[in-house]
């Protein structure tokens, strides 16, 4: 820790450096939540300085304030509000908008952090992340397998070997053979090593773009905390929790080498099964086994690397394995330039026929995934009977479900590309045998699954409106004492749609059944069509052609629509993107699925969109403990929906000594409705609990009509000590004198609005007074 960091010297900032002259400085440090926020609307002035940071995240102030420790306590006694904003980490520039086609590799992460909270099963927890990181490498072979279809078989080996599909396309005709004769791009090793050029440039973009975002977010490092001092009960206070730089350094070199390693498979096995088939030269037929021998003992040492360890949280790790993760990519790139090489060589006779073996590539991926996510859910299961907690989402088969469902994404954007690929350079024509069969199997599954989706969700509008009917009369109780000053200011239209606000804001506490059902079908289904292609070798309609009228017309009306709806679903996915790159409020839209799904760091898939809580939360720890240390003061940290999140996370970073004298305020919080019933390990009771003590005091504030936030519903009578009773919303049912005008239904924002936000807020500051002592267990603030 440099000098200027000891004494909170901002380097570079707007504001001075916090030294106080006078003592009894009170602040309350704003974390905005989801969708981002400006310091000109959180702080409610249009005139706002910059005190610390720079412009991805920063901590402002208004201009009036910016030297507020200087000068006398206000004398209402409120708090200096600065407000720390972050929506630059997430939906910062347009280009992050292509995160959308990194989608299962983030969903795969999320995997690893639901699993359940165990006791003494610690070979247990180890050996679920083992598989959550053997899906997340699974994922990547995928998604570099649908390009080499792409590219290698549909393309290159197909379409430019027919010569009546590369005759509608001419930008394929240097590859295919003509009348006149064959260039010298026109072999079929050769036509494969040129187009593996597309598959293998997807690999180096992903690693640069790992790279490049470990660089921006990674390698900003937490406030170290001494080893003799007694941290946080809960993971996300142990010092190397936001620091996962060696883990993502190592798995990104294992994926790269995967990816690399799965072109050069796909090359040298179609010239391979050539040489075996035709006895060419005996040379060429011992180099195309030694190198597939090579090929195998890559992808052995790939999975080693995945085995080898897991995140190392307990220290502050800034070792890295520079030998393996520099040495492993460049072995895979050594073997892909033999493997282009050997295709290249000359081989009299060949010609391009059928499909390359696509079916068994994607095939043997599939069972894989489907292994590792039943062997998963077993693991999950144990961990959750070791310490079984009913609130815990799905029994603790989260993290399995959640799994299934990105390998079903990867399945879904895979076969999407490739059918439309297939579609594109030979559309209804029928000159070449088009994208594999399983993928047709796969997209002939989504027709019965969007048809139990609709059932569920007509079942859950059902259940939502008989709770909003029963909710009517729990309203008119909320508010019988404006009804009982006049009868004629009851407006039964206002009451139901305060009800139905209610009633849709419990729709987020199925969200396990929607979860549940979406994996149970996929697996299901998706295992069925493996059978179906596997066994019969044939699209569903060309195995049911015998079958009764009817079957073999719903297998064609299945597949055509699957085909159909595989390939919309993927072009809207592109879409999206592309309005999300061109349209700032898109964009804010497509941030706000990443501020949800990228807190936690990358510790299963070094590919995923990078994780902001590791720039977050060590800027707010550091700003925490440096005006702490320098002022004496009292701290509020506040913290809206996900920055309820950042706010509780900062807090476990803290010393005891400076977590005892923060007062921690939430509203709309989803720290016990989503992330504590989602992810149990680390937010948990257990650990919430923990936090409640450990802090100097704690409120927490929520609406029944809020979607997201909700009470932290702690244990042993300490929860209603946090939560506070269920604010009004609206605060007004009727037209009154404070509110001419309907008060509107706020939901989930703007809970400063309310005056039980300012009361709170005073009363968390009241228990921080010098002198005091901290909250215990039990003490209501």
């Amino acid at each position: 820790m440099n000098s200027a960091q000891e004494h909170g010297v901002n380097d570079g900032a707007a504001g001075p450096a916090t030294r106080p002259a006078a003592a009894g400085a009170t602040l309350e440090l704003l974390v905005h939540g989801v969708g981002g926020a400006t310091p000109e609307h959180m702080l409610d002035d249009p005139r706002t300085v910059r005190i610390s940071g720079d412009d991805t995240a920063a901590v402002f102030r208004r201009a009036d304030d910016a030297e507020a420790e200087n000068g006398p306590t206000a004398p209402d006694g409120r708090p200096v509000p600065e407000a720390y904003v972050w929506c630059n980490l997430t939906s910062g520039n347009g280009a992050r908008a292509l995160w959308l086609l990194l989608l299962p590799f983030m969903v795969a992460n999320l995997a690893h952090w639901m699993r359940p909270s165990a006791r003494d099963r610690a070979r247990t927890v180890r050996l679920y992340g083992l598989l959550v990181r053997l899906v997340g490498l699974s994922l990547t072979v995928l998604l570099v397998a649908a390009a080499c279809e792409v590219a290698l078989d549909l393309t290159a080996w197909q379409c430019a070997g027919t010569r009546a599909c590369a005759e509608r396309h001419t930008w394929l005709g240097f590859l295919s053979p003509t009348a006149s004769g064959d260039g010298w791009w026109s072999p079929p090793g050769r036509r494969l090593a040129l187009a593996a050029l597309l598959p293998a440039a997807l690999v180096g973009l992903l690693w640069y773009l790992s790279r490049r975002t470990w660089s921006a977010y990674e390698s900003e490092q937490p406030m170290v905390h001494d080893p003799g001092e007694d941290t946080a009960r809960s993971a996300l206070g142990r010092p190397g929790f936001w620091y996962g730089r060696r883990l993502v350094a190592r798995l990104r070199g294992a994926h790269t080498a995967a990816g690399l390693l799965t072109v050069a498979a796909a090359v040298a096995e179609a010239a391979a099964r050539h040489d075996r088939a035709t006895g060419g030269p005996a040379a060429l037929e011992t180099l195309g086994r030694l190198l597939e021998a090579a090929l195998v003992l890559g992808a052995v040492l790939v999975v080693a690397v995945v085995c080898r360890r897991g995140r190392s949280e307990r220290h502050l790790d800034r070792e890295i394995d520079a030998s393996l993760v520099r040495h492993l990519p460049l072995g895979a790139l050594a073997l892909l330039l033999l493997a282009l090489v050997y295709a290249c060589w000359e081989r009299p006779g060949w010609a391009s026929d059928g499909r390359l073996p696509g079916d068994a590539a994607f095939g043997g991926i599939a069972l894989a995934q489907g292994a590792l996510v039943i062997a998963l859910a077993v693991v999950a299961h144990l961990l959750y009977r070791s310490d079984a907690d009913p609130r815990t989402a799905m029994r603790g088969l989260a993290g399995p479900a959640v799994a299934m469902l990105a390998c079903a994404l990867g399945g879904v954007m895979s076969g999407g590309v490739s059918q439309r690929v297939a579609d594109w350079v030979d559309g209804t024509r029928g000159a070449i045998p088009g994208a594999p069969v399983l993928l047709t199997w796969q997209a002939s599954v989504i027709p019965p699954l969007l048809a139990v989706l609709l059932l569920l969700a007509g079942w859950q509008a059902w259940r939502t409106l008989r709770l909003a009917r029963a909710e009517r009369a729990a309203v008119e109780r909320d508010y019988v004492d404006e009804a009982a000053e006049a009868d004629e200011a009851k407006d039964p239209q206002r009451t139901r749609r305060i009800a139905r606000a209610r009633a849709m804001a419990t729709l987020t506490d199925r969200g396990p059944l929607f979860v549940a059902a979406v994996a149970a079908v996929s697996l299901l289904l998706g295992t069925g069509a493996l059978a179906g292609a596997l066994t019969t070798g044939r699209t569903p309609s060309e195995a049911a052609r015998t079958a009764h009228p009817f079957v073999h017309g719903a297998a064609e009306a299945a597949q055509a629509l699957g085909s159909w709806l595989i390939g919309l679903g993927f072009l809207l996915f592109v879409a999206l993107g592309r309005r999300a790159y061109q349209d700032m409020s898109a964009r804010r839209t497509v941030g706000v699925l990443w501020d949800v799904g990228t807190f936690w760091p990358r510790a299963a898939h070094p590919f995923a969109p990078p994780c902001y809580a590791e720039r977050a939360v060590p800027d707010l720890t550091w700003r925490i403990t440096t005006w702490t240390r320098t002022t004496g003061g009292r701290l509020v940290l506040s913290g809206h929906s996900q920055g309820s999140v950042l706010a509780a996370a900062a807090a476990w970073q803290l010393t005891p000594a400076v977590r005892g004298r923060v007062a921690l305020l939430t509203y709309g919080s989803p720290l016990e409705r989503l992330y504590g019933r989602w992810f149990p390990a680390h937010f948990g009771p257990a650990a919430l609990g923990a936090l409640h003590e450990e802090v100097g005091c704690w409120r927490n504030l929520y609406r029944l009509t809020d979607p997201i936030g909700g009470p932290v519903q702690l244990p042993g009578g300490a929860g209603p000590k946090v939560d506070c009773e269920p604010m009004r919303d609206p605060m007004a049912h009727a037209r009154n004198d404070l509110h001419p005008l309907p008060a509107p239904i706020l939901g989930h924002s703007d809970y400063q609005a309310d005056p039980a936000f300012d009361r709170e807020r005073g009363r968390l500051l009241d228990r921080l007074r010098p002198g005091l002592p901290g909250q215990r267990p039990g003490d209501a603030p």
